[in-house]
């Protein structure tokens, strides 16, 4: 389902998009023998998980700011943000935690998160 915030952005926010994205990138672990994707299929949807991060952090940080300051669900989402923050200033490390492909993993196990996140402070529904 598509959800849109009009009071903080101009475009619709594509959760069936952006899910898509990350299944792709986490159900080879779900599926011992799928294959995870490799070579420029693994490049594109890097590109397009940054893209979505991008995207999606300031919509989830700015609903988060508006929830009270002791609330558990604003503790949870803003550090979901600096998470996906942290995850965007890194690059693929080759010879550790699994190199290209654990990258865009890690990347996509943060938008997954986000957008929970989104869903949720947006009173949508997966």
């Amino acid at each position: 389902m598509n959800a849109t915030r009009p009071d903080t952005q101009t475009t619709p926010v594509g959760l069936t998009t952006m899910r898509e994205v990350v299944n792709r990138l986490l159900d080879p672990d779900a599926v011992p023998e799928a294959l995870p994707p490799t070579g420029d299929e693994l490049q594109t949807l890097t590109v397009l998980v940054r893209g979505h991060l991008e995207l999606l952090v300031p919509e989830v940080e700015a609903a988060a700011r508006k929830l009270e300051p002791d609330s558990v669900h604003r503790y949870t989402a803003l550090g979901c943000v600096w998470e996906a923050r942290s995850r965007l200033e890194t690059q693929p490390s080759p010879p550790r935690y699994g190199g290209a492909a654990g990258y865009a993993r890690r990347l996509a196990r943060a938008l997954n998160a986000l957008c929970d996140h989104y869903e949720t402070l947006n009173g949508t529904t997966r």
